[in-house]
Order: structure tokens, then sequence, then C-alpha cells
């Protein structure tokens, strides 16, 4: 999985990326003094691989991992080139959900680039950049279709998609609200792989003293969550500074640190937890004596297809997968115990994978 974070200048954007991936990150007090998008790769927490690895005894835990990309600040202006705005575009087409971090905290030694705090005109701002550059994207496509699409039925209808999407963009609307059951339809608009088309996860920024109550008392975090709802977006509440606090700790200062500042998880906690409700993710888990590793796969996936996920041979020549969930495997002590207890199932092509499942693929090419 990989997350662009993006957001205005001093918003707290690098701060926080450099906290959730120890990049080091260079964090100032001014425009683009992220210009080269920095990349950082950090391990999903799961308990759950611990214990399996005891059980089994393996040599090592193989996590699932989640790529973080920092892309610079962004300003008004940006599609048109203002700042390093293409560069930015560029490089948060790749990226499976978008990170946009709000500042909903007062500093005045922090200076924001329009001078007040308001979340959502700030949110505005970059949605209007990302609708422009979509906009762009569409028009290079038409010109592609252009003339030809007179002759072919298959490129008029392309050509009918690309108005219409573009219909929406301009009244401000962003292109994930768009609704087909056409197939063909879906399938363009995958390939045009617009920045309005993505999942967003808003961080709302703000000082210590709102984590304890989650932000609830913070009025710019009530119009970003309520935002985010009509939207069907994520949110969760940070503070950049603590987070970077935080990364300094191990583990057991981590835990004591948190439970000092009246918090359960930390913001890459909920970080995680929110981009895998967002884009439906599960992970399954394979184990045994030389490593125990978790997979992240789509909610819904089948048997086969999670089997590919390790090698496509696995689903090439996917004969049947030996399932049992990690509870009860944890709870008999030992595969074999729970297998003799009939808890190990076998399953075919048609099983849908769940979070959690203890799988041993068989397959023959």
């Amino acid at each position: 999985m990989k997350l662009g974070i993006v957001g205005l200048p001093n918003v707290g954007k690098s701060t926080l990326f450099n906290s959730l991936t120890k990049a080091g990150a260079e964090s100032a007090n001014y425009p683009f003094c992220t210009i080269d998008p920095n990349v950082g790769v950090v391990t999903v927490p799961d308990e759950r691989l611990n214990k399996l690895s005891d059980l089994y005894g393996s040599d090592k835990i193989v996590p699932a991992v989640i790529e973080f990309v920092d892309i610079a600040g962004l300003v008004k202006g940006a599609s048109k080139g203002e700042g390093l705005g293409n560069q930015f575009l560029a490089n948060i087409r790749e990226v499976d959900a978008i990170v946009h971090v709000v500042r909903c905290f007062d500093n005045s030694n922090i200076i924001h680039v329009e001078g007040s705090i308001n979340p959502l005109r700030d949110i505005e701002t970059i949605n209007l950049e990302l609708i422009f550059s979509d906009i762009e994207i569409l028009d290079r496509r038409l010109q592609k279709v252009g003339r030809a699409a007179n002759n072919d039925k298959t490129l008029a209808k392309e050509r009918d998609l690309i108005l219409k999407l573009k219909a929406l963009l301009e009244e401000g609307k962003l292109a994930k609200q768009y609704e087909t059951d056409d197939d063909e339809e879906k399938l363009w608009i995958k390939e045009y792989n617009l920045l309005t088309g993505k999942p967003v996860i808003f961080a709302a920024n703000v000082e210590e003293d709102d984590l304890a109550d989650d932000g609830a008392s913070n009025e710019n975090v009530a119009k970003v969550r309520e935002f985010a709802k009509s939207e069907g977006f994520e949110v969760f509440v940070v503070c950049a500074q603590i987070e970077q606090e935080i990364s300094e700790l191990d583990d057991e200062e981590k835990a004591m640190f948190l439970e000092d500042l009246g918090i359960k998880d930390s913001g890459l906690d909920k970080l995680i937890a929110a981009s895998y409700s967002l884009l439906g993710l599960i992970s399954y888990l394979t184990a045994g004596k030389q490593e125990t590793r978790a997979w992240t796969i789509t909610r819904g996936t089948k048997a086969p297809q999670a089997a590919g996920k390790i090698h496509t041979d696995f689903e090439r020549g996917f004969i049947r997968a030996e399932v049992v969930n990690y509870q009860d495997l944890l709870d008999c002590g030992s595969y074999a115990a729970a297998k003799d207890k009939g808890l190990v199932r076998l399953e075919g092509k048609e099983y849908v994978v769940q979070d959690g499942d203890v799988v041993l693929f068989r397959f023959n090419v």
C-alpha cells in the first residue's frame, strides 16, 4: 500500500511524515522545503505475528508494510506550475490513497500561507488543484480520442464519458462522485488514474491539549469530520509534534508516554486503521519455521488470488487452501492439535479469505 501525504505549507505535514517514518526529511518554516518527495516505509504493527512466531519458533517475522510519500507543500496555482506544483501532482498519481494533513491548531510562530486557520478553505484549495490537474488529463485524452470517435463506437462512448467527467469536475465536484455500472467505463476511469477519484484520509493536526478527547472540543476538527462524512472519507486526529516525540521512544516508553497523555493509540496506529478501513484491506497470515508473515489483501479476495500475493505460481496452480483461524490455532497450542479438533478446514477456489486466517496453500504447476 502506498499513501501520499499532502497539505499546504506549514500545516505539519513533513513533521508528521518524519515521525511516521523516522526518515528525517528536512522540515522548515517555508513552502517547498520538501522539493523531492521523501519516501519512507513503515511496518504495520500486528501482535498476532509475534504470537504465531513464538508458536512455530519462526526464524523471522515479516510484517505488512505501508509506503509513505511526502510530497512538496502545495499552494494555489500548483496545477499551473506555481511553486513545485506540477511535480507534486505527478508524484501523487502513483499512490493508493491520499493523506491530507489539515491544520486545526493556532500558533502565531508558525505562519499559515493564507494568514488564518480555516481547514475547509485549505481542503478546497487542494481539491481545486487536483480538479484542475484532472481536467488537464481528460483534455489530453480527449485530443487523442478526438476525431476518430466519429467513426468508432467504442471511442465515441469513451469521448462521452470524458465529457461527462469534465462537466462534473467543472462544477467543482470530485471524480469519485461519478457513478456507473458500466464495466467499460469503470476500466477507462481506472486507466485515467484521476487524483479526485482517490480515497482521502484527513489528518487533523491539533495541539497536544486536544488529543485526550480526540479533538471533540476542537471546532476545526468538527468541521473536517463533517466534511469527510459527507464525502465518505476518513479522519483521524493527530498532534504532529507529539508524534515526533513518540518516534524517538522504544515500545515500552511509548506505551507509558501515551498513557500519561491519556490516549490509547499513536497517530501511526490511527492512520493505519483509517487506511485499512478506507481501502477495505485485511491481512491473512502464513507461519512456519522459516518465517511468520502478514499478507495484505482487499476484503472479499478469494483464495487463489490471495495465494497469488505470495507468488503467481500459487494462483496459477491453486489446488486448495488449508485454513485455520488465528485465535483457534493459538488456543489449541499447535497446528496438529487444531487439526485433531477439526478446526483446520480445506477450502477451494470460491473461499473468501478472512482477516486473521492462517493459511497453507496447496498448488501444482
